[in-house]
């Protein structure tokens, strides 16, 4: 029986009878999208990845007790050798940071169905017709989980329970009364609740929190700061971003540079570097270039919270360390 009365939720925008992907399966969280991949590819033998990705893709690899190989990328940011796929293997290519759809394309046209694209860093680019595609809505907006995964023909998804969202909110509240920094540690307690979680259908909280969003203001913001810092750091980015070809929407600012102290400088001045990915230390030797670029791509937020006094305040701050480091020489 529907409840009446008592106290009042958290108000949302109801404007929006969908969001950007609803049309996918919408599961938990980004991993479980890949899962519910896995798990609808009858008869999948062994996966090929990048070295440069994100530990949490072989969880559910390994759950699913799949064969998986890696293979590396070239300072393009596309894979090395294309493997010749043997019947039953598929192999995952990562459109990084947002910015590699063109490429992203012309895998699709090489390897069909074989292809699942991780655009986890991608969430305004398109699924491809046919191709088997995963996206993370948190990397994005502020919601507390969630994954959208596209695929022809997969399970039925109403065989999943449907998630609890309540309680990985506090980073999320937090961030509104206190500083990054005083919610940070739940932050990293709620992401710790993802691990191993089974398939379950996207919250109702999760669901409602994405149809609030207007995609098209932040997907304009997005696309003007990275364009306002582009500007400034092309000639000094050892990624040659110009030849990568059109974009939908990046995710960051991704700042390829050779300077040791330029993280910690920015860091210093509260605009927070994330690191994608500290499990590449592990996997990769330091002489590799996927170790290089784990270490020294800096990823600059350029998200819709900030305007172009925010860009031009991080370029004072890249300026500002690169006469430094001059003048240390």
């Amino acid at each position: 029986m529907k409840e009446i009365g008592g106290y009042f939720n958290l108000e949302l925008s109801k404007h929006n009878a969908t969001f950007l992907h609803s049309d996918g399966i919408c599961v938990n969280t980004g991993r479980n999208a890949l899962e519910y991949i896995l798990v609808s590819i009858p008869h999948i033998k062994r996966i090929w990845l990048p070295y440069f990705t994100c530990d949490v893709m072989l969880e559910p690899i390994k759950k699913m007790n799949i064969s998986y190989l890696f293979y590396p990328i070239n300072n393009q940011l596309e894979i090395i050798n294309k493997p010749s796929l043997l019947p039953d293997e598929y192999i995952i290519a990562t459109n990084y940071f947002g910015i590699k759809d063109q490429y992203i394309n012309g895998l699709a046209e090489e390897f069909g169905e074989r292809l699942i694209v991780d655009n986890a860093q991608a969430f305004f680019s398109n699924p491809l017709a046919g191709i088997k595609t995963i996206y993370s809505p948190r990397k994005f907006v502020g919601v507390p989980d969630g994954g959208i995964a596209y695929m022809d023909g997969g399970v039925d998804i109403e065989q999943y329970e449907q998630d609890i969202s309540f309680n990985r909110c506090s980073h999320l509240l937090k961030r509104y009364d206190l500083n990054a920094s005083d919610g940070y540690a739940d932050f990293k307690s709620n992401s710790h609740q993802f691990i191993n979680q089974p398939i379950r259908r996207m919250s109702l909280l999760t669901s409602a929190l994405l149809r609030s969003v207007d995609f098209g203001d932040i997907k304009k913001k997005r696309v003007d700061n990275f364009r306002i810092l582009h500007q400034e750091l092309a000639d000094k980015n050892l990624l040659d971003i110009n030849s990568f070809g059109d974009y939908s929407c990046p995710m960051v600012y991704p700042y390829y540079v050779n300077d040791d102290e330029l993280k910690e400088k920015l860091i210093k001045e509260k605009i927070y570097i994330a690191t994608y990915w500290p499990n590449v230390f592990n996997w990769c030797k330091k002489e590799s270039l996927e170790y290089d670029l784990a270490a020294n791509v800096l990823a600059i937020p350029i998200d819709q919270r900030y305007d172009i006094e925010d860009m031009n305040y991080i370029l004072t701050v890249i300026e500002d360390e690169r006469k430094g480091s001059n003048n240390r020489r």
